[in-house]
C-alpha cells in the first residue's frame, strides 16, 4: 500500500477549471464512497475548497485510478495536465505544507488548517478513513500547531477575505464612500464583513438564502439583511459586491447586472467574487462598467504577504522537515512492530476462545481438573504449532540462520539434576 496526494490547485489550474472539480461538502460523503469502490483502494479523504481540491488515500499500485477520477469526474474533458501528484514521504509533506498554510495562496492563511480538520472528519463520518490517515492528519494538526506557535508565519493572520478588502480599498470604488452588498453568509463572507467594519463602510447590505443567517450576520456588523429572492431589486444600489456562497451555479447573471448598470446611469460597479465555483457569470465581466476580480486576481495583493513571511515560512518548512521524517521513523517501527502485535492477538483470541470453552465445561459439570488439564494442553499446541512447524521447514531446507535466530528467542535449557557443580 502507498500514500498518495494529488489534486488541482491555484498554482496549476485558473478558477475557471478549478471550479468543475470543486465539492459541495453534500457532496462529499458520495465521492468518497464512489473512491472507496475503486479497485485497490484502502482508505481515502477529499479535500476542497475556494483554492484546492485534493484527494489523500492508502492504495494499491500507482494511484492512476485515482488520478483518473479526479481528472475525468466533472465529465467536461481531461484535466490529468493540470493535476499533481505526490507519494510517500512526498505526499506526507504536501498535506503537512497544506495544513499549515504554506501552499495556500494567501501564505499562512489560518481558515485552511479548519478545513482541512473538515475534511478529516468528514472522511471519518463516511467511514473512508482508517487507522492510517487518521495517524497522518493527526501528524498534520500538530505539525501546523507547532509552526503556528513557533514561528511567525501566524502573525497578523491574512485571509482571502481582507486582501479582497485591501484590493477594494485601492480602487475607484473604496468601502468608506460606497455602499457594499455581501452576497453570503459563511465565513469568507463573516471575515469580509469585519474588516469593511473596520474600513468604516458607508452602508452594509447583506443577501443569503436563509434569511435568518443574514439577519444573523447583518445584526453582528450593523448591516440591513436581505432574503436572496429579493438580490435583483437591490442590486442597483450596490457600489461594491462581494460574493461567496457555496452554489454551483452563477448567483449573479449577466442580464441582472446589466440591468443594475442601467439603474445606476451607467456608474460603475466592482464585484469581487471569492466563491469556487464562480458566483459571478463569466460574462459580466465583457460589460463595460462592470468590473470583476476572482480569487485569481489577487495576486498583486497577496505578493507582499509572501515577502513579509518569507523568513517565517523558511522556519515553518523546517519544522515540517523535522514532523515529517519523525511520522516515517513512527511509521517504519510500527510496521516492524507488525508481526509482534498479530502474534499477540493470535495469543489473546486462542486464551480467550479456550477459557470460555473451559468455564462452559465446567458449568456443565464436567470435572475441573480434567478441564484445566485439556485447556493447557490445547492452548500449548495452539501456540506453538506455527513456529513448530516453521522450524521444522528450517531443518529440512538447512536454513541455519532462520534457527540461529529461533534459538535466539529460546530460553535456557533446563540443568540436569544430575550433572550438578563438583565440590572443591
Amino acid at each position: 500500500m502507498t500514500l498518495y496526494a494529488l489534486g488541482i490547485n491555484h498554482q496549476t489550474a485558473p478558477v475557471a477549471l478549478r471550479e468543475r472539480v470543486a465539492f459541495a461538502d453534500a457532496a462529499v460523503p458520495a465521492a468518497l464512497a464512489q473512491l472507496r469502490e475503486l479497485p485497490g483502494v484502502r482508505e481515502v479523504a477529499l479535500l476542497s475548497t475556494c483554492n484546492r481540491t485534493e484527494l489523500y488515500a492508502l492504495a494499491d499500485g500507482d494511484g492512476r485510478r485515482l488520478a483518473d477520477w479526479l481528472a475525468t469526474h466533472p465529465g467536461q474533458g481531461d484535466l490529468h495536465a493540470y493535476l499533481y501528484r505526490h507519494a510517500g514521504d512526498d505526499a506526507v509533506r504536501h498535506l503537512f505544507r497544506v495544513a499549515c498554510g504554506l501552499d495556500s495562496l494567501v501564505l499562512g492563511e489560518p481558515q485552511i488548517l479548519g478545513q482541512v480538520k473538515q475534511a478529516w472528519a468528514m472522511a471519518r463520518g463516511a467511514g473512508t478513513l482508517g487507522g492510517e490517515l487518521d495517524r497522518l492528519f493527526q501528524h498534520a494538526f500538530v505539525t501546523a500547531k507547532r509552526a503556528r506557535t513557533e514561528t511567525r508565519i501566524g502573525t497578523s493572520p491574512v485571509s482571502v477575505a481582507s486582501l479582497a478588502v485591501r484590493l477594494a480599498q485601492q480602487s475607484f470604488a473604496r468601502p468608506a464612500d460606497s455602499v457594499v452588498l455581501l452576497v453570503g453568509a459563511g465565513e469568507t463572507i463573516e471575515l469580509t464583513a469585519r474588516h469593511l467594519a473596520q474600513a468604516k463602510v458607508k452602508r452594509l447590505l447583506v443577501a443569503n438564502r436563509t434569511y435568518q443567517h443574514a439577519q444573523e450576520l447583518a445584526a453582528r456588523h450593523g448591516a440591513v439583511a436581505l432574503p436572496l429572492d429579493e438580490l435583483e431589486r437591490h442590486l442597483f444600489l450596490a457600489d461594491i459586491v462581494f460574493s461567496a456562497t457555496a452554489s454551483q451555479s452563477p448567483i449573479l447573471t449577466r442580464p441582472q447586472i446589466s440591468q443594475a448598470l442601467s439603474l445606476r446611469k451607467r456608474r460603475p460597479m466592482l464585484l469581487m467574487d471569492l466563491a469556487v465555483p464562480r458566483d459571478i457569470a463569466a460574462d459580466v465581466a465583457e460589460l463595460d462598467d462592470a468590473f470583476v476580480y476572482t480569487v485569481d486576481d489577487l495576486d498583486r495583493v497577496v505578493e507582499h504577504n509572501r515577502r513579509s513571511r518569507s523568513d517565517a515560512a523558511q522556519d515553518a518548512e523546517a519544522i515540517i522537515d523535522l514532523q515529517v521524517s519523525r511520522y516515517v521513523e513512527a511509521l517504519a517501527f510500527g510496521a516492524r512492530n507488525e508481526p509482534l502485535k498479530r502474534l499477540r492477538a493470535h495469543g489473546d483470541a486462542t486464551r480467550a476462545e479456550l477459557v470460555a470453552r473451559a468455564k462452559q465445561q465446567i458449568a456443565t459439570g464436567q470435572d475441573p481438573a480434567a478441564v484445566l488439564e485439556q485447556l493447557a494442553h490445547t492452548l500449548t499446541n495452539r501456540l506453538l504449532h506455527a513456529p513448530t512447524a516453521a522450524m521444522r521447514e528450517a531443518v529440512a531446507s538447512g536454513n541455519l540462520d532462520f534457527l540461529r535466530s529461533f534459538d535466539d528467542l529460546l530460553p535456557p535449557a533446563p540443568r540436569d539434576a544430575d550433572a550438578a557443580d563438583p565440590a572443591p
